[in-house]
């Protein structure tokens, strides 16, 4: 093991908080020693949102899922659902989704071995039909995909689309969009993307349309997580989420379509990171709600509990997981799983145990559900809410995450708003700076990984299963892709298509257009080449050190 340089004098967290041997009284700040007698389901909700916690509603057990062919997904799916999943959460295929394109398109021939490998490829709404065949999503909730902003239309669209054909009620249809600008703009930034202005505009006409026609519907979903394990720190992490709804809030405000009270419940379910710093992300779930709070109150006057009370999902770090003694990622998922429990999460996702050799195999993706029913059904976790709260140490934590994230935030607004730091690198540089500091503290022994820079050596056979492959994905989609151009009414796909274009020129919102789009079975690509046409292309920022 390296010792090139020096380890801290003071301990501190993943994020840089100074850890002292033990807390009291004295550490817990005035200001949030005031708000420790509440009780849970009491403002400013740190403590969490209702007084009995998962006594009355256990956390949602919600898995990523999804590779290959919609038939592949489809199946995976029922399994995690036939083995205890309560909430399923769509894969699309990033070499296709993220780009707007088919399979078709030159640069997804050139990686024709690679479609497939992140999620099933659905270019039309026939596609997303099979990926949802036989799945009751009348009654079970869903998560539609659709991760980033530009793809965020067309996944709801046809979530939508195949739930219409079924004769759902949209009205009666509960789920989640994404449309995240964390994940393509921040941390795996594609080669081809509509500008942010673009995106922003295109993620508030969802959260207007579904505040007309999907009431019980999440339209988008800020993903700290995304930012998280693209390099930000728990309090960046935390100030980043809310400078991203103060966007979306502004965006509605100013429109005034829709009632600023309902905009801010859709925006209000969040997603965050837990990692192996059980703590503070705890802690960082605790100050997140109570950020919530005040921002809904003093920004935006708004009152209504319902909508400040933020509701929050929860992926355990995907980057913690290691491909060197894979198994020892069992329980990691565990201890991130128990961060966010910990932390009063509504629902959960744990990265499986072989996430850094491939796409989760079925045995890693049942031990993922398995952990979780572990947590609700053997360790007594669910009679008892914010069983943190009053720790000298948990509360000092929220209290200081809290005051980080808000400047933080206030850094952001200080370059122009989240957008802005997105467009210029600033953000960008941040997370760099961090991924850099955090390679550097495990090269150099400070930060010990099991078996990746201390205790490496381990006679035990360290074998996962694997996950089946992708094979013949390529093909399928592309004879796919052939048979619905050749099959559907050319006319009236066209036609759906100019009144797509129009309405993305205009300032109509886009969501009816590209509902009627995907009944006409227009394309995924084609419904890029109309984004690549009007909003033209984001212009990736040169980023510098910090």
């Amino acid at each position: 093991m390296s010792s090139s340089s020096a380890p801290p004098a003071t301990p501190i967290t993943r994020s840089g908080i100074p850890l002292k041997p033990a807390y009291g009284p004295e550490d817990v700040p005035a200001g949030h020693r005031a708000v420790m007698g509440t009780l849970p389901g009491q403002a400013p909700f740190h403590r969490g949102c209702f007084p009995q916690g998962y006594r009355t509603k256990p956390w949602r057990i919600f898995q990523l899922s999804g590779f290959g062919k919609p038939e592949d997904e489809n199946e995976r799916i029922k399994f995690l659902l036939k083995h205890g999943e309560t909430g399923f959460l769509m894969e699309h295929d990033r070499n296709t989704a993220d780009h707007l394109y088919n399979v078709d398109h030159a640069e997804v021939e050139a990686r024709r071995e690679d479609v497939g490998l992140t999620g099933a490829v659905m270019q039309s709404v026939r596609d997303t039909a099979i990926c949802l065949d036989g799945i009751p999503i009348e009654t079970t909730y869903g998560h539609a995909g659709g991760a980033v902003v530009q793809h965020g239309p067309f996944a709801l669209a046809a979530y939508w689309t195949v739930a219409k054909r079924r004769g759902i009620d949209l009205a009666q249809l509960g789920g989640t969009g994404q449309s995240d600008f964390f994940l393509t703009y921040l941390g795996c930034v594609t080669k081809q993307q509509i500008p942010t202005r673009a995106g922003l505009r295109l993620n508030a006409d969802i959260i207007e349309f579904c505040g007309r026609h999907l009431p019980k519907w999440v339209p988008v979903s800020i993903a700290g997580y995304n930012g998280g394990d693209s390099g930000l720190n728990a309090w960046q992490e935390l100030g980043a989420v809310m400078a991203n709804a103060i966007e979306y809030l502004d965006e509605v405000k100013r429109r005034g379509n829709l009632d600023l009270t309902a905009a801010a419940y859709r925006v209000g379910g969040v997603n965050f990171r837990t990692t192996m710093e059980i703590f503070e992300d705890a802690a960082k779930l605790r100050a997140a709600r109570k950020m919530w709070h005040h921002l809904l109150t003093t920004r935006y006057g708004i009152t209504d509990e319902r909508a400040l009370r933020m509701r929050i999902h929860i992926v355990t770090a995907g980057s913690m997981m290691t491909y060197q003694q894979p198994f020892n990622n069992i329980v990691r998922g565990t201890l991130m799983a128990l961060s966010a429990v910990l932390g009063g999460t509504q629902s959960l996702g744990v990265s499986g145990y072989d996430e850094a050799i491939s796409i989760p195999s079925e045995h890693a993706h049942q031990m993922s559900v398995r952990i979780q029913q572990i947590l609700q059904h053997e360790c007594n976790l669910q009679n008892v809410a914010d069983p943190l709260g009053g720790s000298y140490y948990v509360e000092a934590m929220t209290a200081e995450l809290e005051r980080r994230g808000w400047e933080f935030a206030a850094e952001i607004a200080a370059e122009g708003g989240f957008l802005a730091a997105l467009d210029s690198g600033w953000l960008h540089a941040k997370a760099r700076d961090n991924q850099v500091a955090d390679m550097q503290s495990e090269e150099d022994g400070h930060r010990l990984v099991v078996g990746v820079n201390e205790f490496r050596d381990d006679a035990t056979p360290y074998v996962v299963d694997g996950f089946p492959g992708v094979n013949d994905a390529y093909e399928v989609a592309r004879a796919r892709l052939e048979a619905v151009k050749r099959e559907r009414h050319e006319q009236g796909a066209l036609h759906a298509l100019k009144d797509l274009e129009r309405a993305c020129r205009g300032s109509d919102n886009v969501m009816p257009a590209m509902m009627a789009a995907l009944d006409a079975e227009v394309t995924l690509g084609e419904i890029g080449d109309v984004y690549r046409s009007v909003f033209g292309d984001w212009r990736t920022p040169e980023v510098v050190g910090t």
